[in-house]
């Protein structure tokens, strides 16, 4: 008869690690890795071969990126999803197509089982299940890390050393890391602490305010239909844009955050996050939707951004509203054409400079030299008609 097979997202972290050889122990089960590349900066061939050392039968190695910044985070972009003012949802985006390869590789595989390192009080384990759930909804969801006998972090590196599983970990330093190309989410350790100053060495992806280049540099950012193409002039793919605005941010200390969150499972959890790349483009794009959407759309557009960032976070990717909601935002991208002249120093993006060909800004009516076209007795009407409501209550709140 042969075994049972199990398909777990593996990242060569500590917590996958432990769980192909948790699953060989305690239920014989055939262990398929799937290792997603989404930009981990990390060797897939090590990474491969750690897996197979440690039990796996064999191991996919996907290389996402493209597919990653192409149709998740682009769309997260448009809806200028970011959660709670500070996290560009890096994590979050990547669960749904993490999840989709799961369920791909299970199919090809017939695996009875899907399996994931997240634990029972994280955001990642709903997006895995909901995702999975609405994907193959006959196929077994297992979290490990939620049923199994190892209590703390310090027991699962005792485990591992129990059985010889390379580790990256320690004691002395017991950060958890969550990287990809659109940003890094960091916790555990002293961060637990939220009195404590993160430490210096916590930071991945950005330089401190103190080593940050000390003279400003200016990037133009140009973007054609809402999808961003060029840099200072210079046409980029997706992919190559992401990793040079993740360079350039990077060495200016952009998009560091240090948060307490509201996870979705009810608790606060301190948070320390960095998205250099993410940030700039958020920025960039929401100055160019300034020029070119008009008042109302901009403002409804904002309403419905705060939706679409807490259905992300709280895993309702595969969902109809979702879907509608992209619909909703990608209209507006057939605008977004212009281009954002930013300026990156210590810390700060600055917008100096905006143009656009569908630009709604108007020089002759905004300005208050000579060329002033505006008819200003016009003004007098328009308050009169904008100010009568409160004019009529007033009137009647004296005459009672």
């Amino acid at each position: 008869m042969s075994k049972k097979k199990v398909v777990l997202a593996y990242s060569g972290g500590l917590d996958t690690s432990v769980i192909i050889k948790w699953f060989i122990m305690r239920y014989q089960y055939e262990v398929i890795a799937v290792y997603a590349d989404l930009g981990q900066c990390r060797d897939a061939e090590k990474i491969k071969e750690k897996a197979l050392k440690t039990g796996a039968s064999k191991v996919y190695v996907q290389d996402v990126r493209d597919e990653f910044l192409d149709n998740y985070c682009l769309p997260a972009v448009w809806a200028h999803a970011v959660y709670e003012d500070n996290y560009y949802l890096s994590a979050a985006l990547s669960r749904p197509l993490i999840s989709k390869a799961l369920v791909d590789i299970a199919k090809a595989e017939s695996a009875h089982v899907i399996a994931h390192g997240s634990t029972g009080k994280g955001n990642d384990q709903v997006r895995f299940d909901v995702s999975i759930m609405a994907l193959a909804p006959e196929i077994e969801i297992v979290a490990p890390l939620r049923r199994w006998e190892v209590n703390s972090r310090a027991q699962e590196i005792e485990f591992a050393r129990e059985h010889n599983i390379p580790l990256e970990i320690t004691k002395e330093n017991p950060y958890s890391l969550d990287y990809n190309i659109w940003g890094a989410c960091i916790e555990c350790g002293i961060l637990e602490d939220p009195w404590q100053e993160a430490p210096k060495d916590v930071y991945q992806l950005t330089a401190s305010t103190e080593t940050a280049k000390a003279e400003p540099e200016y990037v133009e950012l140009s973007f054609t239909k809402g999808r961003p193409t060029r840099i200072n002039g210079k046409e980029l793919s997706l992919l190559e844009l992401v990793e040079e605005l993740n360079r350039l941010g990077g060495e200016h200390g952009i998009g560091r955050s240090d948060m307490v969150e509201n996870r979705l499972v009810g608790i606060k959890t301190r948070e320390i996050y960095e998205a250099p790349a993410a940030y700039i483009l958020h920025f960039a794009h929401a100055q160019l939707e300034k020029m070119v959407l008009d008042k109302e759309s901009l403002h409804f557009r904002q309403v419905l951004s705060h939706k679409y960032t807490e259905m992300v976070y709280n895993g309702l990717w595969f969902s109809p509203l979702k879907d509608a909601l992209d619909a909703f935002f990608a209209k507006f991208q057939l605008q977004m054409t212009g281009t954002i002249r930013l300026k990156l120093h210590k810390g700060n993006c600055m917008v100096v400079g905006r143009k656009s060909e569908n630009s709604l800004y108007n020089y002759s009516l905004a300005t208050y030299d000579e060329a002033d076209a505006f008819n200003h007795k016009d003004g007098e009407s328009f308050c009169k008609i904008w100010g009568l409501p409160l004019k009529v209550m007033a009137q009647n709140k004296s005459q009672k």
